[in-house]
C-alpha cells in the first residue's frame, strides 16, 4: 500500500504573494504599460517605474481583499480551494490587513507618480472590484459587466498617466479590454459551471442557460473586433496592427460562431478561453509595434 503524498509546504511569504494573484496582476500591468507606451507624450523612467509600482500595489490590494471576501466560497472551487485562506494556512485578519496596507501605500504613490486623474481611476478600479463586483457575483449574472470596469481601466490609466486627460485613444483601449473580458469570462463560466454552482455564484450560464451565454459571447466578440479596428482611423495604430487585428479577430469570431452554431460545450469553451489570451497578447504586441512604426 502506497502512502499518500503530503502536500508541499508553503511559506508565509509565498502565501502573501499568492493573495495578489501574480498572473492576473502581470496581465494588468502589461495593459497599463501598453497604455503609457501608446499615449502621445513622454514620462521619465522614474515616473514610469513609480506608476507601475503604484498600480501593482493597487491591483494587489484589490486581489487580496477579494480573496478575503471570498474565502468561504473559495473552498468549493477546485482552482481556489488551495489558496491560503480557504485552506486554513492564513488567518483572515492577515489577508485583510495586507490588502488594506497595500491600498494605503499604493494609491497615494500612484497619484503622486502620475497625476490625480490616474490616481482617481486607480481608486475607482479598487472600489468597483472589491465593493461592487465581488459582492454582486452571488446575486446577479450581470456582475461580469460591473467586473469589466476595473479590468478595463489599466490601459486608460496608462494613457492618463502620460497625457493627464481621458482621450479618444484611451477610451478605445478601455472599450477593447471591456469587450474582450466578456467572451473570456463567459467561456470560463461555461467550462467551470459546476464549480460556480457549488460555490453559490450566479454565473451567466447557470441563470440564463448555455445557449444565451454563447450568443452573448458572439455579440461581444463582434463588438471587440469593431473596436479593435477603430484604433486605426483614430490614429493610435497603423497598417501592421490593422492586419494582425483583422486576422486575430477573424479567427476569434469564427471560433465563437462555430460554438454558437454547433452548440458546443466544455471543450470548446476551454479552447475559446485559451485563444482569448492568445488574442489579447497578439493584439497588444502588434499595437505596440505598429504605434511606433507608423
Amino acid at each position: 500500500m502506497t502512502a499518500r503524498a503530503l502536500p508541499r509546504p508553503v511559506s508565509p511569504v509565498a502565501d502573501l504573494v499568492s493573495l495578489v494573484k501574480p498572473r492576473l496582476s502581470s496581465l494588468v500591468l502589461c495593459t497599463l504599460a501598453g497604455g503609457m507606451w501608446l499615449a502621445p507624450g513622454e514620462l521619465s523612467v522614474a515616473r514610469w517605474v513609480a506608476t507601475l509600482l503604484g498600480t501593482a500595489g493597487t491591483v494587489g490590494a484589490a486581489n487580496a481583499l477579494n480573496c478575503w471576501l471570498e474565502r468561504d466560497r473559495d473552498r468549493f472551487m477546485a482552482r481556489t480551494r488551495a489558496r491560503p485562506l480557504p485552506s486554513g494556512r492564513m488567518e483572515s485578519g492577515v489577508a485583510l490587513g495586507f490588502g488594506l496596507l497595500l491600498a494605503v501605500f499604493s494609491l497615494p504613490l500612484l497619484a503622486l507618480a502620475s497625476n490625480g486623474l490616474t490616481g482617481s481611476l486607480g481608486f475607482l478600479a479598487l472600489v468597483s472590484y472589491v465593493w461592487a463586483y465581488t459582492p454582486l457575483k452571488p446575486r446577479s449574472p450581470m456582475a461580469m459587466l460591473v467586473g469589466g470596469i476595473p479590468g478595463s481601466l489599466p490601459p486608460l490609466m496608462g494613457w492618463t498617466a502620460v497625457t493627464g486627460r481621458i482621450g479618444t485613444g484611451g477610451l478605445l483601449l478601455f472599450g477593447i479590454l471591456f469587450a474582450w473580458q466578456m467572451p473570456h469570462f463567459l467561456a470560463i463560466a461555461l467550462f467551470r459551471k459546476d464549480e460556480y454552482r457549488n460555490a453559490g455564484y450566479m454565473a451567466f450560464p447557470l441563470v440564463l442557460g448555455d445557449d444565451a451565454t454563447r450568443i452573448w459571447m458572439l455579440l461581444w466578440t463582434v463588438l471587440l473586433v469593431v473596436l479593435s479596428v477603430l484604433l486605426v482611423p483614430f490614429g493610435v495604430a497603423g497598417p501592421l496592427y490593422l492586419a494582425v487585428a483583422l486576422v486575430l479577430g477573424g479567427v476569434f469570431l469564427a471560433l465563437v460562431t462555430r460554438g454558437v452554431l454547433r452548440r458546443e460545450q466544455k471543450a470548446w469553451a476551454r479552447k475559446t478561453f485559451l485563444f482569448s489570451l492568445v488574442y489579447l497578447a497578439g493584439l497588444f504586441a502588434a499595437l505596440l509595434l505598429s504605434a511606433r512604426a507608423h
